[in-house]
């Protein structure tokens, strides 16, 4: 008796026009927030038709998810990218703090995406803010795990530190001084990085 294989699944890319859709939201969800941008300002700008624009998301508020998605499986890439790159838990941590700051003095910068996002989505039941919570679990997680491998007793905690203090250094630096803002994030991280030595 012969067995045959199963055929196997052909994973297609996105279409153009979906990828073309996304990225304009994500522009100008950034730029201009997420509930002041229409539908007919993204089909405009996307150049799409609108048949298009509906047949790949259905919604706007469908849209927003992806949109979400997409910026926290982005920036878990980029900063696990980041921190394999740099060969030990101190410098990933240095590192990540120099991502931030760079981040902040960029030219466009309007504050941390998911704390924009969450100021504009109150009902901590909607499905934007069930996403900006697993992406600041996943933040925090990660920070906690370079902390435990530099050996800090407290590392859940000192995660808690560095990541308010990174909510301040996005948030200080867009309404405030940015070099204030991330001169004070590096001082609290170069602060849980001696008490980890300790």
């Amino acid at each position: 008796m012969s067995v045959t294989s199963p055929l196997p699944t052909i994973v297609r890319p996105p279409a153009p026009a979906k990828i073309r859709i996304l990225e304009t939201a994500g522009n100008l969800f950034y730029e201009a927030g997420i509930h002041s941008v229409g539908v007919d300002r993204l089909i405009s700008e996307s150049a799409v038709t609108k048949a298009t624009f509906y047949k790949h998301y259905g919604s706007k508020d469908r849209l927003i998810v992806e949109y979400i998605t997409a910026r926290h499986n982005n920036e878990r890439a980029r900063l696990e990218a980041l921190a394999a790159d740099t060969g030990n838990a101190e410098a990933a941590l240095r590192a990540l703090v120099g991502a931030v700051s760079a981040e902040v003095a960029s030219p466009g910068f309007r504050g941390c995406a998911f704390l924009n996002a969450a100021a504009e989505f109150p009902d901590p039941l909607h499905p934007v803010r069930t996403i900006i919570e697993r992406h600041r679990d996943w933040y925090t997680e990660f920070l906690a795990g370079l902390l435990q491998e530099l050996g800090h007793s407290m590392a859940g905690d000192a995660a808690d530190e560095l990541m308010l203090a990174r909510d301040g250094a996005m948030s200080g630096g867009y309404a405030g001084d940015p070099i204030a803002a991330t001169s004070a994030l590096g001082r609290v991280a170069d602060r849980v990085i001696l008490t980890a030595r300790a």
